[in-house]
């Protein structure tokens, strides 16, 4: 009677585990990130792994419209005084649902593109790149900058009673870790 107990319960949880959904880790994390040279200078490309709270996606198709900001510096080290910021951008972003016409919206500036469905919106969002980040000669052949890059849901931007809600809340708080690494110029 035990041992047919006993199987019972494992097949339970065996069922149990099967059914259940995985885990998918909700916020931002930087996938890769670059700094690439052109004709006219240097640009940053990077590419994010954006999945947003199911609080965020409530929100979102309920018509509050979240705004995210990405950061990146660009540093000089010197031995002599604190290292120089050569370049410093913040970019915000701004996604955002229609009700009527059943669509997302991604604004950049004064820039919007329309998207059928969040995860395009999203894909749309994860993939970065920033044009004029350093002239041609800003940056001498053969040396090393440290460049740094995140980025996070601004909840400053969301209306007053949901910066409210935001504050010490892990469904609002969507933000990668700072991404850190060294550009070498070459010779």
């Amino acid at each position: 009677m035990l041992g047919t107990l006993s199987r019972l319960a494992v097949l339970l949880v065996f069922f149990l585990g099967a059914a259940a959904p995985p885990a998918a880790a909700e916020g931002i994390e930087v996938k890769r990130a670059a700094l690439v040279a052109a004709e006219n200078g240097y640009f940053l490309e990077a590419e994010f792994d954006i999945t947003l709270t199911h609080v965020l996606e409530d929100a979102l198709n309920k018509g509050i419209p979240l705004y995210f900001s990405l950061e990146f510096a660009l540093t000089r080290p010197r031995w002599y005084w604190f290292n120089e910021k050569i370049f410093e951008t913040r970019q915000s972003y701004r996604v955002s649902y229609n009700a009527l016409t059943r669509q997302y919206r991604v604004g950049v500036g004064t820039l919007y593109q329309n998207f059928a469905t969040l995860q395009e919106a999203i894909e749309f969002l994860a993939r970065v790149r920033l044009r004029d980040v350093a002239e041609r000669g800003a940056l001498a052949k053969g040396a090393s900058y440290p460049a740094e890059l995140r980025m996070r849901l601004d909840t400053s931007q969301l209306p007053r009673p949901f910066q409210v809600s935001a504050v010490g809340s892990r469904d609002w708080s969507v933000s990668s870790d700072w991404y850190r690494w060294t550009v070498t110029v070459s010779p």
